[in-house]
């Protein structure tokens, strides 16, 4: 009685045998996808080198400044990690004498000519006499208080790559734009600008770094952090190419320290630092070494 059932029974067990199997199947394609996905994603970030930038501002003296230098250079710093400093314009000579080649030298500003009546300026041509090779332009602090256009600081930028440096190009909303959620239009308009003018993106930097976070103590989460470096590269794909995208290296700057540079070094999007004062500080030497 029970034997006349037996062959549907048996086609029942291998069907499900069948779709367990092709569930199997399935769901071990994707996980592999998405392994892949992360592997991918972990060697883009893995070809970016992490960099990390001391911006200096208008402080320090021969003194100080020599005594910055000697905890730099004891370090140790990351050897996988590019390092610079901004230094003001007076003591660029000072410093690239006394620091090794491992560690760049940074302007803070330049103009976007390479010589003139431009009192008070210094132009690109000016800094490589010093021996740095650096400059950082459209810095938050430039833009508010020298009122500098977006389109000022695109044409420095222009100028700067044409006569060989390597720019760090600074963006980032003010807290009423953040609040106004304007952080996204804000930084998409200021790369706007730059890109009119970049043709090879690899001597750039970006430094994305939020005003109302620069000098106040205030830090963008590292989710907050990571949600506009991720909107950028998003920016990146779509304006300019997945190359430039996956290879440019984008920074966050704003009350960057070693504690919690750890943290923040950890997110996918985030290639580095622009510090402000910390830079100042023997912590600066623990900021650069996040990623160990």
């Amino acid at each position: 009685e029970y034997l006349q059932f037996l062959p549907f029974w048996l086609q029942l067990l291998q069907t499900i045998s069948i779709l367990i199997n092709k569930n199997f199947q399935y769901f071990g394609l994707q996980i592999s996808r998405s392994l892949g996905s992360c592997d991918k994603d972990k060697k883009k970030k893995m070809s970016r080198k992490f960099c990390v930038g001391g911006n200096w501002k208008m402080n320090g003296d021969q003194k100080s400044i020599a005594e910055l230098c000697k905890v730099l250079t004891a370090g140790p710093l990351d050897p996988n990690a590019e390092v610079y400093v901004g230094v003001p314009a007076p003591y660029l000579i000072y410093v690239r004498s006394l620091l090794p080649s491992s560690i760049n030298v940074a302007a803070q500003n330049c103009y976007k000519v390479e010589k003139g009546a431009f009192t008070g300026e210094i132009s690109p041509a000016i800094i490589k006499d010093t021996g740095a090779s650096w400059v950082i332009l459209g810095h938050s602090e430039r833009r508010q208080i020298f009122k500098e256009s977006d389109e000022l600081i695109a044409e420095k930028v222009e100028h700067a790559l044409a006569a060989g440096l390597k720019v760090v190009a600074c963006i980032g909303e003010t807290l009423e734009e953040r609040e106004s959620d304007k952080t996204q239009e804000v930084v998409a308009r200021q790369m706007c600008a730059i890109a009119q003018k970049v043709k090879d993106w690899t001597n750039v930097v970006i430094a994305y770094e939020p005003v109302w976070a620069i000098g106040t103590g205030k830090t963008a989460t590292p989710e907050q952090a990571q949600e506009v470096h991720a909107y950028l590269r998003q920016w990146l794909t779509e304006n300019i190419s997945k190359e430039v995208s996956a290879t440019l290296r984008i920074q966050y700057g704003g009350s960057v320290t070693g504690a919690n540079a750890k943290d923040l070094a950890k997110k996918p999007d985030i290639d580095g630092f622009l510090v402000g004062g910390a830079s100042l500080k023997p912590e600066f030497v623990q900021i650069v070494n996040a990623r160990q």
